[in-house]
Order: structure tokens, then C-alpha cells, then sequence
């Protein structure tokens, strides 16, 4: 057996155990020792032998049909980014024996341009939600938007972070998801296991959250704050990816037209507030 991490397994088996039997539309008399469903039953839901199911879960097995991973996405009631992550999780072209060093993330100067025309608060983050670049009106948002932070350290540990998202939970769920679709494979790296390792030592949410192999890609939402200067702020995040540059977002906050969001942003814009004061509060567990 491969001694690469069993990605396809640790992901089917954590789905899995999300599913009630009652979502299932399973009987769920006598007793379960186990949460969600059994592998048996996803197995016969699926239309395929218990023991190659459990082959799938144990990593004997990584090369399952596309018809066969579709078949067990419906039965977990996975959405359209989950199944596309788990279909890709057996679509990766083999390793070399020699891993290549990762490039450097750089930010296009085209895009640096943008950031400083676009007149709203704009930046760009990395693979692992590196900030990269950022202009000032972003930073005007969150003192933590600036070039050299982590958006993961920042909300999961940094209480002024977590003060500034009235729905923290919604909030980091959203993240960690978004995370996972932008790492796919490669949990070989020694970023990531340094920023996960970091995470789930320091924060029972992250590692709640990270348990569930919860998948999406990282896109456009409306994000409500609590800012500290001009009181609640609700804006558009749109996240576009950067067509020149593989794993880089571009990630815009726009408000509604003629709302008082509008113009709370043109107050933080035009600098004409004194700093906040340090917030002080516990952070999150």
C-alpha cells in the first residue's frame, strides 16, 4: 500500500459520517455505534459491494470510475463544488519522485494597477488565503488587510479580527471550505501542514470545521461588518481568479448603490477618522 495520505478515504469517510440516516431516507432502527451512515449502507445506495466501498475508505483502492463517484455524491448529497473535489481527488497526474519547488506567488503589475485605481477596497490573496497586496480602502476595513498576513491566522486567532464579522461562524465556515477547494492535493507541503498544524492547535472551531471536508470555491457573498468607526457595514465580496496567475483571487468589496453602506465607505475613504481604539476581547476558542 501507497504511504501518500489517503485523501479520497479521510474525505468519503468524513461526508459519510455528516449523513443522518433520516437524510438518507434509512431506516435507523436498533443501535449505531457509528455517526451518519454505515458503509454498507452507502455501499447499496450507491449500487456497489460493501467491500469495494470499504477498499475506497481504507485507500486499497484510489482509482474508482467517474460513474462510480458520482453514484456515491448523490448518496451523500454532496453539491456541485464537493463533487467536483472528490472526482478530482483521483484525477491528479502521478507524483514525480522529485517534487518540484513551489513558485513564488506574485502579483501580475497589471493587477498591482488595479488595486490602486479601483477606488473600492481590493486585494489579493494566495493558494494558502496569503494576502498578497492590498490598498489602503481594504485596509481601512480590517487593519489586518495588508500585505503579509494570513487570512485564516487572522480570523481564527486575532480577536480584533473576529470582532469586526457579527456572523463569525457563517463566516470561518466559508473560509475553511473555500481553503480546502484552493489546496486540492497537495497536503504535502510543508506551508500547508505548518498553517494546519498552527490552526487546529490553536483553535477547537478550525478543527471542528476542518473535520468536515466541507468544499467550496472561493467566490462572490455578502459580508456584514462590525466596524469599529463606522458601525455595521454591509458589502458585496466578489473574488475573481486571476487568469495569469494559477491560485491568485482578486477579492473586491462593493456596496449597493445609494445604501448608507455607500456612504460609510466613503467615510473610511476619505481618512477623515481618527484610529480606533484597540479592541479588547478574548479571542475565540
Amino acid at each position: 500500500m501507497t504511504d501518500e495520505p489517503n485523501l479520497l478515504g479521510d474525505h468519503l469517510r468524513a461526508r459519510r459520517e455528516l449523513l443522518t440516516p433520516e437524510q438518507a431516507g434509512v431506516p435507523a432502527g436498533g443501535v449505531r455505534r457509528v455517526p451518519g451512515l454505515r458503509r454498507e449502507e452507502v455501499a447499496q445506495l450507491a449500487g456497489i459491494s460493501a467491500d469495494y466501498y470499504l477498499r475506497l475508505e481504507q485507500g486499497r483502492d484510489r482509482n474508482p470510475s467517474r460513474q462510480v463517484l458520482e453514484a456515491i455524491a448523490r448518496v451523500l448529497q454532496l453539491d456541485d463544488d464537493t463533487t467536483a473535489y472528490l472526482i478530482g481527488l483521483t484525477e491528479q497526474r502521478p507524483r514525480s519522485l522529485k517534487r518540484r519547488r513551489r513558485r513564488k506567488e506574485t502579483v501580475p503589475p497589471g493587477t498591482l494597477k488595479f488595486l490602486a485605481a479601483v477606488g473600492l477596497p481590493a486585494f489579493v490573496e494566495g493558494r494558502y488565503l496569503d494576502v498578497l497586496a492590498a490598498n489602503p480602502l481594504a485596509e481601512a476595513i480590517s487593519p489586518r488587510l495588508v500585505a503579509g498576513a494570513n487570512r485564516l491566522r487572522d480570523v481564527f486567532l486575532d480577536p480584533a479580527e473576529q470582532a469586526l464579522f457579527p456572523d463569525w461562524h457563517l463566516a470561518t465556515q466559508g473560509l475553511v471550505a473555500g481553503f480546502r477547494q484552493a489546496v486540492g492535493t497537495e497536503t504535502d507541503d510543508p506551508r500547508f501542514i505548518e498553517l494546519v498544524g498552527e490552526l487546529s492547535l490553536a483553535s477547537k472551531r478550525f478543527r471542528e470545521l476542518w473535520a468536515r471536508h466541507d468544499v467550496a470555491n472561493r467566490r462572490g457573498a455578502t459580508v456584514r461588518f462590525a466596524h469599529p468607526q463606522v458601525g455595521e457595514l454591509v458589502l458585496n465580496r466578489e473574488k475573481l481568479l486571476l487568469s495569469d496567475a494559477p491560485g491568485l483571487v482578486l477579492a473586491v468589496y462593493h456596496p449597493d448603490p445609494g445604501t448608507d453602506a455607500a456612504d460609510k465607505l466613503a467615510l473610511l475613504g476619505s481618512a477623515a477618522l481618527a484610529p480606533a481604539p484597540p479592541l479588547r476581547k478574548d479571542v475565540r476558542p
